[in-house]
């Protein structure tokens, strides 16, 4: 792609490219300014901020942090993209958890001429570059199945795990993500059939396990599983993991969904944009 096309040319090709016609998300929670554009108000998918015609380079991020916004503007870049698989920060300590961008960071993007791009449930949906996929990939898993539909879209993947404990699998979990995991050993330490199941990021559900048991898999990797006793949705989730006997591994919101923001780049680098994927701290309260 010339880099002259501009934004419009490239926004329009990764509506096509990742399908946001069959998507549908949510982040109604965003506070929406100047800044925030309507198309995304009214959608929540695509563009977010609008400020540059000319996309000159890509950074990519799990979240726009205070380290991701830090970086970019030590490089001290203009006419940039920054792609995001949230709109928001997140911190799980807090309430809510998602967190709005500062308007004095989103002026000083506009001001730097850099974009800000959301691709969410699009970027969760199974495929080259979605999140659950690319974790998959990161474990060795050999994909055989998908499950749980969100949004529109598959973002739970099935697979041969090719190892036989929960310890095992706890090991290699750690050394994709490069820090410890939580395991919930709800189900046994053998791993039944030799399969897995996962979804990336906050894929902790109640409806998934009893899904899982009729399949015989009993172990389940995901990114939040923080058992909060003041949030129902967690008592929830472990009550039926317990209940149906299935473990579950835990690695953080953030380190399960990074590999798609790295796999990323390299759409782009097919389209003639040099980029970067901003490495964050992951929050070990997530697990």
């Amino acid at each position: 792609m010339n880099l002259i096309d501009g934004g419009k040319k490239l926004y329009a090709k990764i509506e096509q490219d990742f399908r946001l016609f069959q998507c549908t998300d949510d982040w109604s929670e965003i506070a929406v300014n100047e800044f925030i554009t309507p198309q995304f108000s009214e959608r929540y998918m695509g563009l977010v901020t609008d400020n540059t015609d000319v996309v000159n380079y890509v950074y990519s991020a799990v979240f726009p942090s205070e380290i991701v916004i830090d970086k970019i503007i030590a490089d001290n870049r203009c006419e940039a993209l920054l792609f995001v698989h949230h709109p928001m920060r997140w911190d799980i300590t807090q309430v809510p958890a998602f967190i709005d961008i500062p308007v004095d960071t989103l002026k000083e993007l506009r001001r730097r001429k850099i974009s800000i791009y959301n691709l969410h449930v699009p970027l969760d949906a199974n495929g080259t570059y979605g999140t659950t996929y690319n974790l998959a990939k990161a474990l060795g898993v050999n994909i055989t199945d998908e499950f749980c539909e969100y949004g529109g879209v598959n973002v739970g993947i099935i697979g041969d795990i090719g190892c036989c404990t929960t310890a095992e699998l706890k090991h290699r979990f750690e050394k994709a993500v490069g820090h410890e995991v939580s395991l919930y050993p709800y189900g046994g330490a053998a791993i039944a059939v030799s399969k897995v199941a996962l979804v990336a990021g906050g894929g902790n559900d109640a409806a998934i396990y009893p899904l899982l048991r009729e399949r015989g898999i009993n172990t389940f990797i995901t990114g939040i599983a923080a058992l909060q006793e003041s949030f129902a949705p967690s008592v929830e989730a472990h009550a039926a993991a317990k209940e149906n006997k299935i473990n579950i591994l835990a690695g953080t919101h953030y380190s399960t969904e990074k590999f798609a923001c790295i796999k990323v780049l390299e759409y782009f680098a097919g389209l003639g944009i040099p980029g970067e994927f901003i490495a964050d701290v992951p929050c070990l309260r997530d697990m």
